[in-house]
């Protein structure tokens, strides 16, 4: 897609006030990095960028204020701008399928997450402010050939409401005691 026919997306979007916007395999690159993008998508609740080439997101992400939900799985994100922690309605967020080796610290922020897609990236850790998360139905942290479970990990028995817990394809040898305490765990 080039660069002046999704600003004109941008531009219509905000005209009609959608509150979705799915620009899925449009073999995006880049997205725009002027803050006006943020200021003319601030009324999005749902954002769909699954399925691009983006290695980036712009700072403006943080000004979606009102989002609740984001895709961003199955792109080449090497790294996430610390203002995705101002998307504070938040309560999915695919991030499967990227090059993420770390997450910001403000991803404790998202304290409305219920859903959280990990799977497929190479994260060799966690940041320590994830365990503020405690509203998480769906926690996927498959393929990501995890050796052992992070410390945090320990804490889940706050996590009352986990229905669905994925650690497939890693290359874990136990798990702590504490998840026979997740009683409403069903997957």
């Amino acid at each position: 897609m080039i660069d002046n026919e999704l600003a004109q997306i941008i531009r219509a979007n905000y005209i009609s006030r959608e509150t979705r916007l799915k620009l899925c395999w449009q073999e995006l690159t880049s997205l725009p990095t002027q803050t006006w993008v943020g200021e003319l998508l601030s009324h999005l609740t749902e954002l769909d960028l699954y399925g691009n080439r983006l290695i980036s997101i712009p700072a403006w992400i943080g000004k979606l204020k009102s989002l609740t939900a984001l895709n961003l799985g199955r792109n080449r994100l090497t790294t996430l701008p610390e203002s995705i922690g101002q998307l504070t309605q938040l309560t999915t967020l695919d991030l499967s399928d990227n090059q993420l080796t770390s997450l910001p610290e403000s991803i404790g922020q998202l304290t409305q997450l219920t859903t959280l897609h990990l799977c497929g990236n190479p994260l060799t850790s966690l940041p320590k402010s994830i365990n503020q998360l405690t509203k998480w139905t769906n926690l996927d942290l498959g393929g990501r050939l995890l050796s052992s479970l992070p410390e945090w990990i320990g804490q889940l028995t706050q996590l009352t409401q986990l229905t669905t817990l994925n650690l497939s394809d890693n290359q874990l040898t136990s798990l702590p005691e504490q998840i026979c305490q997740l009683i409403q765990l069903t997957i």
